[in-house]
């Protein structure tokens, strides 16, 4: 039996994930990053996209998450994420609708608008979640 790390995911609404997990893979800052039992300390930012967890009993878990932070040890993985979803629990319907609003907010925004930015962020959080959500 392959060894075994806690990985515990929070969003500031509540605990999505605590259970143990065999590996890890996030999306930091620089670019996706596996985690496995024993591995050596890190603390890192992430980043809008999948994060995807093989549970102890050998079933993939994919979630969508619009970033935050990671923190690993040798026994334990935890990540406060602004927002995380577990993918089954997406409803494709609402996501696209959710894009399609924050893509016409963007689109009616005047050249230079200092919410630009803002929204742009909403429209990457609404197609990573709509992404995730077909992927089942």
């Amino acid at each position: 039996m392959a060894s075994t790390f806690r990985l515990s995911v929070v969003s500031p609404e509540r605990t999505v994930v605590d259970e143990p997990c065999v590996s890890l893979v996030a999306p930091g800052r620089d670019g996706y990053l596996g985690v496995m039992a024993g591995h050596i300390p890190l603390m890192t930012e992430l980043k809008v996209g999948r994060l995807t967890y093989t549970r102890a009993d050998g079933v993939t878990v994919r979630l969508a998450i619009s970033g935050g932070f990671m923190q690993v040890d040798g026994t334990r993985a935890v990540v406060l994420a602004d927002t995380a979803e577990i993918a089954s629990e997406i409803d494709p319907d609402r996501a696209r609708v959710a894009l399609n609003e924050a893509r016409e907010r963007l689109a009616q925004l005047p050249a230079g608008d200092p919410k630009a930015r803002e929204y742009r962020a909403a429209v990457e959080r609404a197609e990573n979640r709509l992404k995730i959500s077909e992927e089942l």
